[in-house]
């Protein structure tokens, strides 16, 4: 399969250079002059969990082939779409007339209804994914991270369509797991509230890094997200089709709290998810919690611990705290 990976971040990088590894043809589209900035390769240093539970460390170059030009004529069969979900919009407005014969791929956070994120994108012609894996480029330019044996996929309702099926087929060729998710809507709204929690004490510490270990800032996150399930409830989610997503929160804190704690301290591709996550500057976290946080203000729900936490998100201050990890 022609696949094409809409830029040059953590998750367009680690999925490329999977998809490249199982025989696709893999180029990445960056904005006009990124090309000669990124150079000709891609350090990645990662571990990989497709094959060992406890993971392989992949290290090496990757020879990247970027493009600055998306022509409507392109010969792309798949366009994987994974950026910060306020950049979503933007993104699509441009792909709109650039889809060709494509399918592309909403591969990461959605917050609003599905149908209106992906803008003036031919609805027949998406697909909904969600990546399960994570971590930063170095001060080196080094990615480091770790790829998690699973990748989630759904649908808006019904089975999947062929484009649908022949994008997980793709990425069951590269050694992923698809693990389906009926109520892909519901799904993706559990999952955002869950990193508004995490991400509520990352910035607070600088972030996500700070969390690797710490079992009493864990529990707060548990005990914000906890606090956030109203706000699912208010937009009309029903939360007993999602009782594995929200058992995390439903749990006793102080026993969730402390083996989390004991996972990113002690198990390799936990620990490297989060620990690679250093960038004390990063935007996405900080709009996650700003965009959940004015959500529930405007349902008028009750989120006193994210309220808390907004000095440390809030475009006009960020708090004292600047942990790099």
């Amino acid at each position: 399969m022609k696949i094409l990976m809409f830029g040059r971040g953590v998750i367009a990088t680690t999925y490329g250079w999977a998809l490249h590894q199982a025989g696709h043809d893999v180029e990445c589209y960056v904005r006009p002059g990124r090309a000669a900035t990124y150079g000709d390769a891609v350090d990645p240093d990662l571990i990989d969990t497709r094959h060992r539970v406890r993971g392989k460390r992949v290290t090496g170059k990757w020879p990247v082939r970027y493009r600055e030009v998306l022509e409507p004529d392109h010969a792309f069969d798949l366009i994987v779409l994974s950026v910060p979900h306020h950049r979503l919009a933007e993104a699509t407005a441009f792909l709109a007339p650039r889809v060709g014969r494509a399918t592309v791929l909403v591969f990461g956070n959605v917050w609003t209804e599905p149908p209106t994120a992906v803008g003036a994108l031919p609805v027949d012609r998406v697909a909904w994914g969600f990546p399960q894996a994570g971590g930063g480029f170095g001060a080196d330019g080094v990615l480091r991270g770790a790829l998690l044996p699973s990748v989630v996929f759904g649908t808006l309702g019904g089975p999947p369509t062929d484009r649908e099926r022949a994008v997980r087929r793709a990425f069951r060729e590269a050694g992923f797991r698809i693990k389906e998710r009926p109520d892909f809507r519901g799904w993706l709204w559990v999952h955002f509230v869950s990193d508004a929690a995490l991400f509520s004490q990352g910035v607070r510490l600088g972030s996500l890094s700070g969390l690797v270990g710490a079992a009493g800032d864990l529990r707060e996150a548990l005990l914000t997200g906890r606090e956030l399930l109203p706000l699912l409830q208010a937009r009309g989610l029903d939360l007993r089709r999602h009782r594995a997503g929200v058992l995390l929160f439903r749990a006793p804190t102080w026993l969730t709290a402390r083996a989390l704690a004991w996972l990113t301290a002690h198990v390799p591709p936990v620990r490297v998810l989060f620990a690679a996550h250093c960038d004390p500057d990063a935007e996405e976290p900080r709009e996650v919690c700003r965009d959940t946080l004015a959500e529930a203000r405007r349902l008028g729900v009750p989120v006193p611990r994210l309220e808390a936490a907004e000095p440390h998100f809030a475009r006009e201050g960020r708090g004292p705290a600047q942990v790099r990890g």
